[in-house]
Parts: structure tokens; C-alpha cells; sequence
């Protein structure tokens, strides 16, 4: 375009326009296209604006003082409410996820936390004697905390099984990260030894209720490893178990645990459970080699299909034995209590001050010289002791009850013969540590087809 030509003389016209028009000081009226209305002839009513009025001091001072006292709530319960928040996201980790990658991760946590830092005090395991001791003492009044780490995790296994061993007890996460070589112990020794735990829990509450001790905190194997220090005899004993479980699978938890008893017979029940497979079983028998505490119950085979006469034979043997057991245990029971009796602390200073009176024992104990000093006549610690005596006698008889029947219906469960086609997980047994999840091969694939990493080993053999 040449320089003066019709269209650039035109174009700057209208641009010397639009800048007169735009910097000129008074512009001219303009007529609205939308007047305003007329508000005086219409009788129209102004609305009233409303302004938020500003908080009152006190108002203030009140939203302070609720923070400060939800804050203080959340501090004085703040294990309550990371023991919550444990089991469920155990809860997801194990049944939804199915990751023993983050399952283990969790547990490295509670051991951390609720073993190392809160030194094991809040136990769940030790809150069976405080437990027993409010059902029994009505003067003894249970704090929140200790209830509620005794009721959670059973809630727990009511619904999802043992979780609680899976990633929120300390105990179970320390001699799990000790296994190096697991080995299988055999069937027949694994049944026996399980019975300690029941006896243990007996003896715990018999102490617990009667006033006797908490003999659960007084012999943990492993609160001397989490506050590192205690007596020379519990620390070899929990170094025991830790060289023990490094070639079998939590010892303490199977042979020992009284709380373990509990949440067993609460995951029997459970609502849902651990299921080896998310498919159909291939009968691969990879599960049964990858659990370290044997809690696989194992298909039937066609080998040993026809094994239902002798099931019914045992189970007739059973039933007829069943009493005899139950009562013989009763018995041995009531005579073990004569002897735990004298391990009783009104017992043992009972009997002290009668050597001591009678002229038997020299001197005298810490224990004597305290209650003397109290100015209580004898024959009062000695009605408080024989009280206790026949309570322990008593306790002793039932825990003995209690043995025998749980051993026997143990032994009916074996004698019944209820078909199985897959591996299954024990519910009882169950630890739900989320292991097997790793050796199975329909695992893998459903891992594959949502897309998400297969275990370390798994990929390398892929790989190779």
C-alpha cells in the first residue's frame, strides 16, 4: 500500500477520533437506555443492608476455652485414638489392599510407637487384669484408656479377624522382624503347646480378681527390650524368645499370649476374614509353605477322602472322654491353687506374721513391719488370706475346668470331619500378617490386571 493512499488517510482519521473523544474533559450528555426507576412516585421500600455484628469478647474467650478443651481431650486419648486409627487402616491394608508390603510397614509403626516410645504401658494384653479386677472389685474403677485398648482390638477381630497381631501389637511386630528362617513345628507339639496360653490367661485372672498382682506386666518378656532396662532374669527370658523366633514363628503370640486366646475365639466369629486367593485355588500349596505359624487348614485329598468312619469313631471316643478330661484338669487345677495361694501377697504376709508369732522365723520383713506399723490386729490379715486362699482354690478348679474343656473341644473339632476343596486361612489362628497374599499365584494376577506392582521376589522370577 502506497504511502497516502485513500485507505491510510481514512484510518488515521478515525484513530485522531477515538483520542479526541477519549481525553476530552466534558463530554456531552448521552441519553440511558435503561433509566433508573422512580422510587418516590412508586412507594418503594429500600431494603434495610445487614451487617454481621462483630463477636463478643466473651464469645471469643468461650471458642478458646472449647479448643483448649478438645485439644486436652485429644492429648489425654491420643493412644486410644492412634490405636483406632491402627486397626482400620489394617482393616484396608489386609482385607482391601491386600499389601503385606504395607501391613509390615504399619506394624515397624505400633512397635515404634506403642512399644519403644510409650514403653508397652498401654498393653492390650495387660489390660485383661485390669478388666478382671473392676468385674470383681467394686472399689477398683478402670480407666478409659486401659478399657478401650482391652474392648477395641476384640472388637476388631469380631469383624475383621486378628488385625490386631497383624500391624497394631507391638509384641507381634518385634518377633516378626526377628524370623530369618522359619521351620514348621509339628502338628502334634503345635496343638500342646498352644494350651499354655490358655492356662496363662486363667492364671492372670485369677490373680487380677483376687487381688493377687498383675502377674501379665510382672513376667512380659518384652517390656524390659522397650523401656531397656528391667530385672537380668526377664531380659534373658525376652532374649529367649527373640532367638526362639527367629526360626519360629512368633513364639510368645502362639504358645503364650493370653490376649491372643480372646482374640481368637472373637476371629472365629468373625464377619469377614482372610482368604488366601481372590480366585480359584490352583492347590499350588505355596501358602502352606509361606505361613510361619501354621494357620493353613489344608483340602481334602483324594488320598484321604475316605477317612469319614474313623472321624466318627474318634468323635463317639471323644465325647465319652470329654468329662473325664474336664474334670480331671478341674482337680489338678484346685490343687495348682493351693500352690499359687502362697504366692498371694495377703497369703505370703499372712504366713509371715504367723512364723513370726509362732517363734518359727528370726526377724522380721519389710512387709511384717508395715503391717504392724499399721496397727491392724493379725487375725485380720489371716481372715483376708484364707479369703483369698479359697478364691485362688476356686479359680484354680475353674481354670482347670476351662483347660480341659477348650482341649477337648479342640480335639472333637480335629475328630469332625468338615469337607475343605481350597487352603484356607485358620480363623482362630489367623495372625492376617498378610504373607501368603505374596506366594499366591492367582494373587499376581489380579495384582497384574489392576495394575499395581507385584512383590519383589514374584517380579524376578517374572523377570527371569
Amino acid at each position: 500500500m502506497k504511502p497516502g493512499s485513500p485507505l491510510t488517510i481514512t484510518t488515521a482519521r478515525t484513530v485522531l477520533a477515538l483520542i479526541v473523544v477519549l481525553l476530552h474533559p466534558s463530554p456531552g450528555p448521552a441519553i440511558e437506555r435503561f433509566p433508573p426507576p422512580d422510587f418516590v412516585e412508586s412507594n418503594y421500600e429500600m431494603p434495610v443492608i445487614q451487617q454481621t455484628m462483630p463477636r463478643s469478647l466473651v464469645a471469643k474467650y468461650i471458642d478458646v476455652i472449647v479448643l483448649a478443651g478438645v485439644l486436652s481431650l485429644v492429648a489425654k486419648y491420643i493412644d486410644v485414638i492412634v490405636l483406632a486409627g491402627v486397626l482400620s487402616l489394617a482393616a484396608v491394608l489386609v482385607l482391601k489392599r491386600r499389601s503385606r508390603r504395607e501391613t509390615l510397614w504399619l506394624s515397624v509403626f505400633s512397635m515404634l510407637y506403642f512399644g519403644f516410645w510409650r514403653q508397652g504401658c498401654v498393653c492390650s494384653i495387660g489390660s485383661i487384669q485390669n478388666i478382671s479386677q473392676a468385674l470383681f472389685d467394686s472399689s477398683y474403677a478402670i480407666p478409659l484408656t486401659v478399657l478401650a485398648f482391652g474392648v477395641l482390638p476384640l472388637l476388631a477381630a469380631l469383624l475383621f479377624g486378628r488385625i490386631f497381631c497383624a500391624a497394631a501389637c507391638p509384641h507381634g511386630a518385634l518377633q516378626d522382624l526377628v524370623l530369618i528362617k522359619p521351620v514348621q513345628v509339628p502338628p502334634w507339639l503345635d496343638q500342646g503347646l498352644r494350651r499354655f496360653a490358655y492356662g496363662y490367661l486363667g492364671l492372670a485372672v485369677v490373680f487380677a480378681a483376687t487381688g493377687g498382682g498383675y502377674v501379665i506386666c510382672q513376667y512380659d518378656p518384652f517390656i524390659p527390650i522397650f523401656r531397656l532396662s528391667g530385672s537380668t532374669m526377664m531380659v534373658w527370658i525376652g532374649i529367649g524368645f527373640l532367638l526362639a523366633g527367629t526360626v519360629i514363628g512368633r513364639p510368645y503370640c502362639r504358645y503364650l499370649c493370653p490376649y491372643g486366646v480372646l482374640l481368637g475365639l472373637f476371629s472365629a466369629v468373625s464377619r469377614w476374614r482372610v482368604r488366601i486367593t481372590p480366585d480359584s485355588c490352583t492347590q499350588c500349596r505355596l501358602c502352606e509353605k509361606s505361613c510361619p505359624y501354621a494357620a493353613i487348614t489344608l483340602p481334602d485329598l483324594e488320598t484321604t477322602a475316605p477317612r469319614a468312619p474313623v472321624s466318627r469313631g474318634r468323635l463317639t471316643v471323644m465325647i465319652i472322654v470329654l468329662p473325664v478330661i474336664t474334670a480331671a484338669m478341674g482337680a489338678l487345677g484346685a490343687w495348682a491353687g493351693k500352690g499359687l495361694a502362697l504366692k498371694h501377697r495377703d497369703v505370703a504376709l499372712s504366713q509371715r506374721i504367723h512364723l513370726e508369732d509362732s517363734g518359727a522365723a528370726r526377724g522380721t520383713t519389710d512387709a511384717s513391719d508395715a503391717y504392724r506399723r499399721s496397727g491392724e490386729p493379725a487375725n485380720v490379715i489371716h481372715a483376708r488370706a484364707r479369703t483369698a486362699r479359697d478364691q485362688i482354690v476356686l479359680a484354680g478348679l475353674l481354670c482347670g475346668v476351662w483347660i480341659g474343656l477348650t482341649a477337648g473341644i479342640k480335639a472333637l473339632r480335629v475328630s469332625v470331619h468338615r469337607p475343605r476343596h481350597d487352603y484356607e486361612a485358620d480363623r482362630a489362628n489367623c495372625f492376617a500378617c498378610a504373607r501368603c497374599f505374596d506366594y499366591c499365584p492367582q494373587e499376581h494376577e489380579q495384582l497384574k490386571r489392576l495394575g499395581r506392582p507385584l512383590p519383589a521376589w514374584a517380579s524376578a522370577n517374572a523377570e527371569t
